[in-house]
């Protein structure tokens, strides 16, 4: 039975998360909810439109109109939330291959779910698969003009034109960006090289995107251009990559921005909200700069409820989950590049120039894949980690944690040097897989 992980609930399509799982989940979205209507969105995977069907036939069941965007990235949906005041639902696995697919949902307004209405949800749809269906009753609208409300709104952010002289490489993932992101900074002045913007359901993130920004990179540099932007599949996060084709992950993205509100007197409360896997250079950065950091667990909303219990208008994630709280209710990759670029375009500063804010401390992580989810691996480690952190003095820190998603536990290790930090978190993974199976899947 699938359960909300650290951002909605995924499963492979139509084997795990299949379209009588959908529809239910969909029904308990609107007992709990009690919306008059909701906003529903797709990425581009092939299953997307079975499982759409599946929320309309949920909510129609238990009287709730819809408004259908189609193909729109998950920060586009939350827009439409935010600005309507509808519960919103995006059909996406964000950065998983097509095989997999999910749902997240939007409390009217845009905002993610407290913890108490996830709990809510989840007993009410495992609830109803006992539960006969009922008859449908719920209308469907058109809601596509509400993505070019989005699109408009993020060229009014920046300003149209304001990008213009800016050279950039576009890299769509193949996913729910591939329309928009291109429009909207056109209308910006960008001077583009779109490439990955022709999904056929199967081709979502494979390859491409923010998680294979190598591709780009060479991209970048082969065409001259000022930077590279890369989108994962729904959207939601980024990185960039500058001329000379070194990749620029959320840390650095996060810290730009940072500096440039905090100099302009935009940086409310002079703070930002950032995860545990930041990098250490992050904050020595922050330090420096005189800005305030609150560190959370992983995930989005983590970040979100940061940034509404201290009143800060920045915060995300190295993995380009970033958060522009002035603008939005919840992470955009395409708004956190677009203000990137007014940056780079307000300032003529480079990309590379703009990252010199912070210097990178060597990391390495390897993930190892469990036969079953570890609630606490970093427990279960305490002995080893210790006598690692020891290894460390104040050169490093050390992090282990089970993925919120899938059976994997993710070892982060940073170091003074990449030779440290790689040994010691191959000692770490070892210790797991020989006290409890499993294998090491990838170090990077």
């Amino acid at each position: 039975m699938l359960h909300f992980g650290t951002d909605g609930v995924r499963g492979v399509a139509l084997e795990e998360l299949t379209v009588e799982s959908v529809r239910d989940l969909a029904r308990a979205v609107a007992r709990v909810l009690s919306p008059v209507s909701v906003v529903v969105g797709r990425d581009t995977r092939e299953s997307g439109e079975a499982l759409e069907r599946a929320v309309v036939d949920g909510l129609a069941a238990e009287g709730v109109s819809v408004h259908l965007m189609g193909v729109a990235p998950t920060p586009a949906i939350a827009f439409a939330s935010e600005r309507h005041g509808h519960v919103g639902i995006a059909l996406t696995a964000s950065h998983n291959p097509y095989t997999d697919n999910g749902v997240k949902v939007f409390a009217a307004g845009g905002t993610k779910l407290s913890d108490a209405q996830q709990i809510e949800i989840e007993r009410e749809w495992h609830a109803l698969s006992t539960e006969r269906p009922a008859v449908a009753l719920g209308e469907v609208h058109d809601g596509s003009l509400m993505l070019d409300e989005y699109a408009g709104h993020r060229v009014a952010v920046a300003g149209a034109g304001a990008l213009r002289g800016l050279r950039v490489v576009v890299d769509c993932a193949n996913g729910a960006m591939s329309s928009v992101a291109p429009r909207v900074l056109a209308a910006l002045g960008a001077g583009l090289t779109v490439m990955n913007d022709s999904p056929n359901g199967r081709n979502i993130n494979e390859g491409c995107g923010a998680t294979v920004p190598g591709p780009l990179a060479g991209r970048v540099v082969s065409e001259g251009a000022d930077l590279g932007i890369a989108f994962d599949g729904d959207g939601d996060r980024v990185v960039a990559v500058d001329a000379t084709g070194r990749v620029i992950d959320g840390d650095f993205l996060i810290a730009i921005a940072a500096v440039d509100l905090a100099s302009r007197g935009l940086l409310r409360n002079k703070g930002v909200a950032v995860t545990v896997m930041t990098n250490l250079g992050f904050h020595r950065a922050m330090e420096q700069a005189g800005i305030n950091v609150v560190v959370t667990p992983v995930g989005d909303r983590s970040i979100l409820l940061a940034l509404d219990e201290h009143d800060f208008v920045l915060g995300g994630e190295q993995s380009g989950h970033i958060v522009h709280r002035a603008h939005a209710t919840t992470g955009d990759g395409l708004l956190a590049a677009v203000l990137l670029m007014e940056d780079m375009a307000r300032t003529s500063r480079p990309l590379a120039a703009a990252a010199s804010v912070m210097t990178q401390w060597p990391q390495v992580m390897v993930n190892v894949r469990t036969a079953e989810r570890l609630a606490n691996p970093a427990a279960d480690l305490e002995q080893e980690i210790t006598a690692c952190e020891s290894r460390l003095g104040e050169h490093g820190r050390i992090l282990v944690r089970s993925s919120g998603t899938e059976p994997l536990v993710r070892v982060m290790v940073e170091a003074s040097d990449d030779a440290t930090a790689l040994g010691i978190a191959g000692d770490l993974a070892g210790a797991l897989v020989s006290r409890f199976g499993g294998s090491i899947e990838g170090t990077h």
